[in-house]
């Protein structure tokens, strides 16, 4: 007997398929329509003309069914905090992050002494938001923001209130003329231009650095960078200080993992720097994370590691930008190893990965390094043919395999 739970769980699931199956076949979706109609009253009073709604739902008919397929269907499976780190801080993201700062050297210095954010910093959130506005010429990444905010309102109770705030302020970005509706598009969630705004973000940190009185973050390198250094500003960056370092953690440091101390307090408990420097200000406080357990490196974080987290709620991301960050100022990478499970892959070889199940005609995603749902499918497929368990799992086993 099914509880009255997972009746519920099973009646959602088929009416997000048929939701999917109405909107992949072109076909009109009354409920979706019906809801845009009812939306009009909210967004006119939140001072919305009828012009500005019309204009953003023209010919739209029902909802958007990669959003569908994106909120609902994610990858039942957690990164690793090195497969994540592999996929946006390499050698690619470098030396593109190297062009970029020369490319834009003079727009960086400006935002730099404007807002007081390093430019290496910027370039990071740029490289992990955008690709340094790469994903912004695939089209097929891109989804229309009024339609995706419309059919998460409508088909994801879970996300409907996030949804419902961020259509208004998609609404009065087009109203103000900001952007037309050809070029409002953006992620699944409705995240926007070069450094990837949600739209109240853009409503309360954009810029018009480039003076042509628009905050174009979509087309103009200026206003997105500025808008970045805006939003950190404005969240208490501390120009000049570091986000934190990599340390070494005694036999017995996991226990402290989450603790906050002055990095003096650290050194005494015997966390020291891999590459054998001391602390430049043994007084500050720093929080102590070990994001991949005891067994992991450890890091001393610091008040701008969680000012970026202001831009994305995450550690991983954080960490990321940070790492990131130093090498394109020059600085070393990580000293310390992440405790990889056998057989786990380089970031190159998971690119090779990529093109091997590609030439098999398995594979048609972007060579990227992510083995994402894309990837495995593919390694499914492969691993179906050659004999192999099939986990979607790639693994020196499978690249070998491969290779053959």
């Amino acid at each position: 007997m099914f509880s009255r739970f997972h009746r519920c769980c099973i009646f959602i699931k088929t009416l997000v398929l048929c939701i999917m199956f109405l909107s992949s076949t072109g076909i009109a979706d009354p409920g979706f329509r019906h809801w845009l109609t009812e939306f009009s009253a909210e967004a006119a009073r939140e001072g919305i003309n009828s012009r500005t709604y019309a204009q953003a739902f023209a010919g739209i008919e029902q909802p958007d069914p990669d959003v569908i397929r994106k909120a609902n269907f994610q990858p039942e499976f957690t990164t690793a905090i090195w497969d994540y780190l592999d996929t946006r801080v390499n050698d690619r993201s470098v030396q593109t992050g190297a062009v970029m700062a020369q490319r834009h050297a003079d727009t960086l210095a400006a935002v730099e002494q404007r807002f007081g954010i390093d430019r290496y910093l910027l370039l990071a959130i740029w490289s992990m938001e955008s690709a340094y506005g790469a994903v912004l010429e695939r089209p097929g990444l891109l989804h229309y923001v009024p339609q995706a905010l419309a059919t998460l309102a409508y088909a994801d109770q879970r996300r409907a209130r996030f949804a419902r705030t961020q259509l208004i302020a998609a609404l009065q970005i087009l109203q103000a003329g900001d952007i037309t509706t050809e070029q409002l598009y953006g992620s699944w969630a409705g995240a926007m231009g070069h450094t990837q705004f949600i739209p109240t973000s853009y409503l309360a940190y954009a810029v018009d650095m480039d003076g042509n009185g628009r905050r174009d973050i979509w087309n103009s390198i200026p206003d997105a960078l500025a808008t970045a250094a805006n939003l950190l500003a404005k969240n208490g960056w501390r120009s000049g200080h570091p986000w934190g370092f990599e340390a070494k953690a005694p036999a017995n440091g996991f226990q402290y993992n989450g603790e906050t101390k002055t990095l003096a307090q650290w050194r005494q408990l015997g966390f020291i720097r891999p590459n054998g420097k001391g602390y430049p200000d043994p007084e500050a406080r720093a929080e102590l994370k070990m994001l991949a357990g005891a067994e992991g490196p450890a890091f001393l974080l610091m008040r701008n590691f969680f000012v970026i987290k202001r831009y994305n709620n995450s550690d991983f991301y954080a960490l990321a930008v940070g790492l990131l960050a130093d090498q394109l100022a020059g600085k070393a990478g990580m000293v310390q190893d992440w405790p990889r499970p056998p057989g786990a892959l380089s970031f190159e070889e998971k690119r090779e990965v990529q093109e091997l199940l590609q030439r098999r005609g398995l594979y048609t995603g972007a060579i990227d390094g992510d083995l994402g749902p894309l990837s495995q499918q593919a390694m499914r497929a492969f691993q179906a043919q050659a004999g192999l368990p099939v986990t979607g799992m790639a693994t020196q086993k499978e690249l070998r395999a491969l290779r053959r």
